[in-house]
C-alpha cells in the first residue's frame, strides 16, 4: 500500500473546459432549483482543498507538480471533482427523480473531458501526483469507524423500517469514485506514464473502495438531519420530522417515485 501512486497528466485545456463544464452543472441545478445540493457542492469542494492543500501537501508533503502551480491546480481540482462528487452524492441519497440524468451529464463528461483536452490543447503538459502510505490509514479508520457504527445500528433494531440501506451507501461511495477514476484512466490522465496495468488497477482500486467511500456514513447522517427540517429549495419543511422519522421517510423514497410537493415547497 505504501507504493500506491495517484498520478494525473493532462493539457491545461482540460481545466478550462472542465471550470466550464462545473458553471453549466451548477446552473442547470440552479435552474431546476437543487439550492441545497449546490451549496452542499461547493461547502465540500472547499473542503477538499483543505484536506488536498492542508494534509496531503503541507502536513504529508505527499504532493508534487510539474508545469503549473501547485495551489492554483490543487484549487480547481479540489473544487471540480469535490463539488462533482457530493453534489452527486447529495442527488442520489435524496433519491432525486432526475438521478439518471444528472448522472448520466456527470459520467459522460467525465469520460470526454480528457480526450477534448487531448485533441484540441495545446500538447503542453501539467503532472501532478501524490503519494498515499502516509495517510491511507488514517483514511481507513475513519471508513471503519462510520461503517461499523451503522453496522451495530442495524443489529439493534428491531423496526426494520429503520434499519440503515447499507447496499445503498456503498454502492454511491464506490461507483462515485469510479466514475471519475475510470474516465480520468481512459482519458489517458490518471496513472500516466505507468507501465504496468496493474499498478494502473491498484490504484483504480483502491481509491474506489476507500476515498469518497469514507464519508459516506457521515454524509448521509448531515443529509437526514437538514431534510428532516428543511427542504431542497432552503425552506422549512410544512411538517419538520425527527431523524428517525426522517430516515424511515428516505428508506420508503423510491428514484422517479417521489411526492412532487417535495419540489413545490
Amino acid at each position: 500500500m505504501d507504493d500506491i501512486i495517484a498520478r494525473r497528466q493532462f493539457d491545461p485545456l482540460y481545466i478550462w473546459l472542465d471550470i466550464a463544464f462545473l458553471i453549466l452543472l451548477a446552473g442547470a441545478l440552479l435552474w431546476k432549483k437543487r439550492y441545497m445540493t449546490v451549496l452542499v457542492g461547493i461547502f465540500f469542494g472547499f473542503v477538499y482543498f483543505a484536506v488536498d492543500y492542508g494534509l496531503f501537501h503541507l502536513v504529508f508533503h505527499s504532493r508534487s507538480i510539474t508545469g503549473g502551480s501547485l495551489f492554483w491546480v490543487l484549487l480547481w481540482m479540489s473544487m471540480s471533482y469535490g463539488f462533482t462528487n457530493f453534489v452527486w452524492i447529495w442527488l442520489w441519497i435524496a433519491k432525486d427523480k432526475h438521478l439518471v440524468e444528472w448522472s448520466l451529464l456527470i459520467l459522460t463528461w467525465w469520460l470526454c473531458a480528457p480526450m477534448l483536452a487531448a485533441t484540441f490543447g495545446t500538447g503542453e503538459a501539467i503532472t501532478i501526483q501524490r503519494t498515499t502510505g502516509a495517510y491511507h490509514g488514517w483514511m481507513a479508520l475513519i471508513l471503519f469507524v462510520g461503517y461499523a457504527g451503522i453496522i451495530v445500528w442495524n443489529l439493534f433494531q428491531k423496526d426494520k423500517s429503520l434499519c440503515i440501506n447499507l447496499f445503498w451507501l456503498l454502492a454511491i461511495g464506490i461507483l462515485v469514485q469510479f466514475g471519475w477514476e475510470a474516465g480520468l484512466l481512459l482519458g489517458g490522465i490518471r496513472s500516466a506514464g505507468f507501465e504496468n496495468f496493474y499498478d494502473k488497477l491498484l490504484t483504480l482500486v483502491t481509491n474506489s473502495l476507500l476515498e469518497t467511500n469514507l464519508g459516506m456514513p457521515y454524509i448521509y447522517l448531515i443529509f437526514l438531519a437538514y431534510s428532516a427540517k428543511f427542504t431542497e429549495r432552503l425552506k422549512r419543511r410544512s411538517t419538520p420530522l425527527t431523524f428517525l422519522e426522517r430516515l424511515r421517510e428516505n428508506n420508503a423514497e423510491r428514484v422517479r417515485k417521489r411526492d412532487i410537493s417535495d419540489y413545490l415547497a
